[in-house]
């Protein structure tokens, strides 16, 4: 977002603005504004600007929202504060993956140039948004609970507006179900809407009915205001949607096709990031390695990666998900030869099975997958590698989770992301026989985190009297401790002040879990 100190009166006179405190009142959007600072002032992690910065941003904003919508809201805003003596408060919760928080923090950006402040609980809160996963059923049916109780809320107060978006909201069924079952719900709206936020709710106090907004937007929104949820480590999307269709998985049908950001932005952001105090850069996508496919301008991630590896200062880059069957040689040889790119690759297998793979419509086989997998440790003695593995795929038989559980004692992850498989309705998978029990599964699945949690602490304990590396970016489980990461993407916890988040240190390594090490700052 932009900052204040960079807003002086000359400039405030030549746009015509005046920088607020608290929240707007009633006028145009580009009238008055609420104070923000970048990283660089308070260490918050904003992006600093300049006042042409923002009005870019406000006017790439009404290429979705036009300016009466925002006006409309503001002045609502306003007129909300001198009635109430307070300014309007919005409560969000992202649920899910990377990707839905750093949608997130586009919201709570929008939120706040329409006016309204943070709420820190639902009780307290005039708006109250979920954005929600589809990935698992019973992500679904926690945020279905999530819903059902604010019932009482809306009950006590009419006037709350209840918003639902995200990857639950782009299915049809769900959006019915919202609709039928859920009648306070005020606002329902899916994937790639997200600037279509203020017109929405401008909609909806204008018309007093609920809106359902399911129109596709296949294109990426640039310059939207963003508040950033950590001051040191910062989510980057460079691309959205998927084109892979793996059986199992309904990404696809609520994410779309696959769109890249230009290479061009996605540097400025990230120049700016690095700029406002940022020290850890985690590029996001459903597949990465897909990244530049369909641009006019003729890129791909490798080439993108090394130009960002370019940039001057102390900080990490981290990407993710990774695809095998897109994962290349040259990807590995810019991650080798980078000054700023951590020597960690998630890489998501999930399964052992050639068989089991080509059921999921995996397109790699396990040999491909395992020689991609030397070669990187042959280019790099310290990488590290994680995965994902789906447990009780649909067809799946002991002979095939015993490959599995081969495959992991051979790969030796550092992390191991599992799961018992979960049915998506719409999806192939959905409809394969499906023979073995829940119970088996369960058992299965046992077995399989007891041979990753060996592993795990065979692995730490290598580090023990070593010394690593570690990005603080938070206080530790323990009090005056502070935790973070090493390159390969361990936890480490060490005695230290709060002083030290955003900080690299040296920590020699004293005892490991299988979960994480603690050590001493040296």
């Amino acid at each position: 977002m932009y900052c204040s100190r960079s807003i002086d009166a000359d400039k405030q006179k030549r746009y015509n603005i005046k920088v607020t405190d608290g929240v707007p009142p009633a006028g145009g959007p580009f009238r008055t504004i609420p104070a923000r600072w970048c990283g660089a002032c308070r260490r918050r992690g904003r992006s600093g600007g300049t006042m042409a910065d923002l009005t870019t941003k406000l006017n790439r904003i009404s290429d979705g929202v036009s300016a009466a919508d925002l006006a409309f809201i503001q002045a609502d805003c306003g007129a909300f504060l001198r009635e109430n003596g307070r300014p309007r408060r919005a409560y969000t919760h992202s649920f899910g993956c990377a990707q839905n928080v750093a949608d997130g923090e586009k919201i709570n950006g929008l939120l706040r140039v329409m006016g309204y402040q943070k709420a820190e609980t639902p009780e307290t809160a005039d708006l109250i948004l979920f954005n929600t996963c589809a990935v698992r059923e019973g992500a679904e049916d926690r945020v279905y609970g999530h819903i059902g109780a604010l019932k009482a809320l809306k009950n006590a107060d009419p006037r709350l507006m209840i918003v639902v978006c995200g990857c639950m909201a782009q299915r049809p069924e769900v959006a019915e179900k919202l609709k039928k079952s859920f009648p306070y719900v005020d606002i329902v709206f899916g994937t790639g809407a997200v600037h279509r936020l203020p017109s929405l709710i401008a909609r909806r106090m204008r018309q007093k009915r609920r809106v359902f907004w399911d129109e596709p937007d296949p294109a990426i929104r640039e310059g939207l205001p963003q508040e950033r949820t950590d001051p040191v480590r910062a989510l980057l999307p460079i691309m959205q949607g998927c084109n892979n269709f793996c059986t199992y998985c309904i990404v696809p049908y609520v994410r779309g096709r696959e769109i890249s950001r230009r290479p061009g932005d996605v540097i400025r952001e990230a120049r700016d990031l690095i700029a406002g105090g940022c020290r850890e850069i985690l590029l996001l996508g459903q597949n990465v390695n897909s990244y530049g496919k369909g641009l006019e301008e003729k890129t791909d991630f490798p080439s993108l990666l090394r130009e960002l590896d370019g940039i001057e200062g102390d900080f990490r880059i981290r990407f993710m998900t990774s695809h095998p069957k897109d994962c290349t040689r040259e990807l590995i040889d810019v991650i080798s030869a980078g000054a700023h790119i951590c020597r960690h690759i998630h890489l998501p297998v999930q399964s052992g099975s050639n068989e089991i793979l080509r059921r999921m419509n995996r397109h790699y086989t396990v040999d491909q997958y395992t020689e991609l997998i030397a070669y990187a440790r042959a280019k790099m003695e310290d990488v590290t590698f994680s995965s994902d593995i789906i447990v009780g795929f649909p067809g799946e038989n002991r002979a095939d989770f015993e490959q599995t559980l081969d495959l992991v004692r051979r790969m030796r992850y550092n992390a191991l992301f599992t799961f018992i498989y979960s049915r998506r309705s719409g999806t192939p998978a959905a409809v394969m026989e499906d023979p073995v029990s829940a119970q088996e599964k369960s058992r299965w699945f046992r077995e399989l985190l007891s041979v990753q949690t060996e592993i795990c602490t065979e692995l730490n304990q290598s580090f023990l009297g070593k010394k690593v590396r570690v990005l603080f970016d938070g206080p530790g489980k323990e009090p005056g401790t502070v935790s973070g990461r090493t390159p390969g993407n361990v936890i480490v916890e060490a005695a230290g002040s709060e002083d030290l988040v955003g900080a690299f240190a040296d920590v020699r390594i004293t005892k490991a879990m299988n979960w994480a090490m603690t050590g001493e700052i040296v």
